[in-house]
């Protein structure tokens, strides 16, 4: 911060004007947004900033009868990996390290599988791999960890993934219980069916049934008309693999390219049809609740100077990270919570934010959240969100990278910053910050003014 300060003395040194002329109107930093002793820096020419030079994904299909019922889960992580190293014509063993988010399989035989499908990939012997688990941000996590990974200076390119199928291993209660637990009331409520937190969130925050499924129908109505207008295509590697007929045993081969969750028919009449699934006077319903799904998704990361010597396109650059605790009891609320702290890092304010992806868990946490922080419906999960598309848990942080970055691609530069974030099983919250990639301009806060009292307090 120092440094930033003398630079800031510095340029406003600079920025006086010679003479009382007009000839040579006066020229100064527009106001940053961030307010005083900001630590995002505007003008985002450094060689050490981690940007993303690509990401993909794979369809989301329902679990147990969608497009990868009958896949393997290391079957759906290859196809991502590999699809970075096409795209880019990457030579692999430049990759210093791969982590992958994943959170229902046990921990060492999932990591062995993700190992197995870096081998699958292309990937030689060299270039290691570890699993990370933080529930459902695990994918998102993936990509802090790298970003953190390459700040840090321990390699300069690596990729982050997110991977589940949740029809190899499904959500199930936490056995045996410890007694203990009992006299704790916060450890107890980590092991509540996460149906039964979103029913408290409904509860305590006043999100009604009616607020859960037009949330829902929204959902379904923008992903379905993304998907309509090929918005998807960009981002999803299509998969070849087999689906087998139950009854006949015989398999066929089929390539998955389109998510097979959503539903454009959906409707309040419809919905309102749905019983509680937790509950039996509650809101949350199979219509208003995520998919359980199986999918994949990667992201390839690299410091900036790296990428532009290679002459790889930047797509994003992240920008912050945050992961918060609240109250196991709402765990849903999480977004709420790490959204703030995230843009905070950033040196931005929630203002300053084009567009968010918001995981939808559950409708009455979404509507909670995007309540609490006074969102612009209109940013929020404009090509829908995991109650349509599906959220296979550790692969929907990755997920999201590559659907904000490829919308923010196309919204060009009326979209500069955008904001991933998801609750988080057991009272937990987490939120990234990415800007868009080709917005780097050493100069992209200059402007005409007439006075000079727009720089931070701090430098004056």
């Amino acid at each position: 911060m120092e440094k930033a300060i003398g630079r800031q003395r510095v340029l406003l040194q600079h920025l006086h004007p010679s003479s009382g002329s007009d000839d040579h109107p006066t020229l100064s930093t527009s106001i940053c947004a961030a307010g005083d002793s900001a630590a995002y820096q505007r003008s985002s020419c450094f060689g050490d900033d981690v940007v993303i030079v690509a990401a993909c994904r794979t369809a989301i299909c329902k679990s147990k009868r969608g497009g990868f019922k009958d896949t393997h889960p290391e079957d759906l992580l290859a196809p991502v990996l590999k699809a970075l190293l096409d795209k880019t014509k990457l030579n692999p063993s430049e990759v210093g390290d791969i982590v992958v988010g994943t959170v229902l399989a046990p921990g060492s035989q999932r990591a062995i599988e993700c190992r197995m499908a870096a081998f699958y990939a292309g990937f030689p012997e060299t270039v290691p791999l570890r699993t990370v688990n933080r529930q459902c941000s695990s994918g998102l996590q993936a990509v802090a960890d790298i970003a953190a990974s390459i700040k840090a200076g321990f390699y300069d390119i690596g990729i982050a993934a997110g991977m589940e199928s949740m029809t190899v291993n499904s959500v199930g209660r936490i056995v045996p219980v410890n007694p203990r637990a009992e006299m704790f009331a916060q450890a107890r409520d980590c092991l509540l069916p996460m149906g039964m937190t979103s029913e408290i969130v409904a509860q305590r925050y006043g999100v009604t049934r009616q607020e859960q499924d037009q949330a829902a129908v929204e959902s379904h109505r923008r992903a379905a008309a993304a998907t309509a207008a090929g918005k998807f295509k960009e981002e999803i590697i299509p998969v070849t693999t087999k689906i087998v007929d139950p009854k006949s045993g015989e398999e066929k081969q089929v390539t998955i390219s389109v998510d097979d969750g959503v539903r454009p028919d959906t409707s309040m009449s419809v919905l309102a049809k749905l019983k509680p699934a937790f509950k039996k006077d509650g809101s949350t319903t199979a219509g208003n609740a995520s998919q359980v799904s199986d999918g994949a998704g990667a992201v390839l990361l690299m410091r900036k100077d790296v990428a532009m010597q290679k002459g790889f396109p930047i797509l994003g650059v992240f920008r912050s990270f945050a992961a918060v605790g609240v109250d196991p009891a709402v765990m849903g609320i999480g977004p709420a919570v790490a959204i703030p702290a995230a843009v905070k890092a950033a040196g931005l304010q929630i203002d300053d934010i084009d567009l968010f992806e918001i995981n939808e868990a559950f409708a009455s946490q979404f509507v909670y959240c995007c309540k609490k922080l006074e969102l612009d419906p209109s940013k929020v999960n404009v090509n829908g969100g995991a109650i349509a598309l599906g959220h296979p848990l550790g692969a929907t942080g990755a997920r999201s990278v590559s659907t904000l970055l490829n919308e923010m691609k196309r919204r060009g530069k009326d979209c500069r910053f955008g904001v991933i974030s998801m609750c988080i099983g057991s009272g937990m919250g987490a939120a990234a910050v990415f800007e868009r990639g080709d917005v780097v301009d050493q100069l992209s806060n200059v402007r005409r003014i007439q006075s000079n009292n727009l720089l931070s307090k701090d430098a004056m």
